[in-house]
């Protein structure tokens, strides 16, 4: 399917930080602790993929990056408790927060998916306007950046995930999608 963003594939990625291996134990840390922690995951977003895929389709958007997401939000559901996550703060697999947005679906439905997946594309469009001259493979990592910190943390391409969660957010988020790509998404 054509993701009109970029081409995740393209996208280069450092992956997890050790703090963020260390969420399963991991003793490795970069792209390859990021495609085991996608892995870990791969049972429980197997339950979403039909779903995950419809919604890409109809938001141009590649169903592997909707897959990095939220395997780096919710652990495809296994974070969160009754639907929410971030201290009561964040809803559903891609953990929209309750304080900026108007909750749309259950926190596992397809109108939720739709709506974290509007809120990337959003914010891709914001990085777009504010770094015009950066590839567009450039621009979709920022946008993946600002899902987690918003536009304003993004200032530069090489230090987009300073200030993000676990200062590795977009590069995990890549690197998981990348493996989901190559495995069915």
């Amino acid at each position: 399917m054509a993701c009109i963003y970029g081409d995740v594939t393209k996208i280069d990625t450092t992956g997890a930080s050790e703090r963020t291996a260390k969420q399963d134990k991991l003793t490795v840390k970069g792209v390859e602790a990021s495609y085991k922690l996608a892995e870990h995951d791969l049972g429980r977003m197997s339950k979403y993929k039909d779903v995950i895929i419809k919604v890409g389709k109809a938001h141009q958007m590649d169903p592997a990056v909707i897959c990095g997401i939220i395997s780096r939000e919710s652990r495809a559901g296994a974070a969160l408790k009754d639907g929410w996550g971030d201290h009561g703060n964040g809803f559903g697999l891609m953990q929209v927060d309750k304080r900026h947005h108007k909750l749309e679906g259950t926190w596992n439905s397809e109108q939720h998916i739709s709506q974290g997946t509007r809120i990337l594309i959003e914010f891709i469009n914001r990085i777009k306007n504010k770094f015009p001259t950066w590839p567009k493979e450039h621009q979709f990592k920022g946008g993946i950046s600002a899902y987690n910190a918003g536009d304003k943390n993004v200032r530069t391409y090489e230090r987009m995930d300073i200030g993000t969660t676990g200062d590795d957010y977009a590069n995990d988020v890549v690197a998981r999608a990348q493996w989901f790509k190559r495995n069915g998404f």
